[in-house]
């Protein structure tokens, strides 16, 4: 009797013992799986942000191109409005100019129209007197002054 008490209480303490090295077994096979899992997971994950990191990498170079393109066009823009505006200022000066010596000649075209009494009535053209003529047209100045071409230009204007 003592001998099959002390087998049937032998049996169940090695059942358990083996119990447990089974147990512990599929606890270490367990945790094996879930470090490969875990690893396979890390790895997708430094996969999917070394992807991530590439598309930005190829957008950042994409939009600096882009940027170099803007500031080229830009430059070009802006040296195309000096150049416009440099051309506006000649022609503002000319203008000017022009303003000034139809302003000279309306005021000489009223002097021989006061001095001469108006339009003559053979050729359809203003008639001068020999004395309006002598008086006006014989002063160098103002003969240079009516001839002189309009010499605006860029180095004429003060910025």
């Amino acid at each position: 009797m003592a001998s099959s008490s002390g087998t049937s209480s032998g049996s169940p303490v090695n059942q358990n013992s083996g119990s447990e090295e089974d147990l512990q077994q599929l606890m270490a096979q367990r945790k094996r799986k879930r470090m490969i899992s875990n690893r396979e997971s890390a790895r997708r994950s430094r996969m999917r942000k070394q992807k991530h990191l590439d598309e930005l990498v190829a957008q950042m170079a994409q939009l600096r191109e882009e940027n170099s393109r803007i500031i080229a066009r830009i430059n070009v823009t802006t040296q195309h409005y000096l150049n416009v505006e440099a051309e506006n200022s000649i022609l503002n000066v000319q203008v000017a100019e022009l303003s000034h010596r139809l302003q000279s000649l309306n005021e000489i075209i009223s002097f021989l129209n006061v001095n001469n009494g108006g339009f003559g009535s053979d050729h359809g053209i203003y008639s001068f007197n020999d004395q309006a003529t002598d008086g006006f047209m014989n002063s160098s100045w103002n003969y240079l002054y009516a001839n002189q071409p309009i010499m605006a230009s860029a180095e004429t204007l003060q910025y």
